[in-house]
């Protein structure tokens, strides 16, 4: 059975991210946010730049020391966590997205991405590298995109 909240469910799992691109796939290209400024594609660009993080980690600066040491010290208790993100959060930089964005690249995007962590399995991400938060388990790594990418469908309503 499925738990209630995205965040908790496991990634790793085929069949939860095939309930996962479900849901994915009711988003429209014109989808509005109940809440927030993103249009859908702009959303779905933003929720890719986790996976970018992991996949093309030479595309992002890393933090310097100071700044990574209060991301490790504050930032991630709060991504890694069971509690909810609040509605109109701040985000890093790296995941503003200004520009337009083709939806369906950007849906199919995450699809393939959702498909790619669940086929890479918890053993790839254990202890793998974060670019702001140092090593986490596989277990943060799957809170860090469930809970993230519920957010943002629950931003869109579905």
């Amino acid at each position: 059975m499925l738990k209630q909240n995205m965040f908790m469910i496991d990634l790793f799992d085929k069949q939860q991210v095939e309930f996962t691109i479900e849901r994915v796939q009711k988003l429209k290209h014109n989808s509005m946010p109940l809440w927030g400024t993103m249009f859908a594609p702009q959303m779905l660009a933003h929720c890719n730049v986790a996976y970018e993080y992991v996949f093309d980690p030479n595309r992002f600066e890393k933090p310097g020391m100071l700044k990574g040491i209060l991301l490790k010290l504050f930032v991630k208790k709060i991504v890694v966590s069971d509690k909810l993100y609040p509605r109109n959060s701040r985000t890093a930089p790296d995941f503003i997205i200004k520009d337009f964005r083709d939806f369906e690249q950007e849906r199919d995007l995450l699809i393939h991405n959702l498909n790619r962590v669940q086929n890479l399995g918890k053993e790839y991400f254990e202890g793998k590298e974060n670019l702001s938060f140092g090593k986490l388990t596989a277990n943060e790594w799957n809170i860090l995109f469930a809970k993230h990418l519920d957010h943002h469908l629950q931003q869109f309503g579905v």
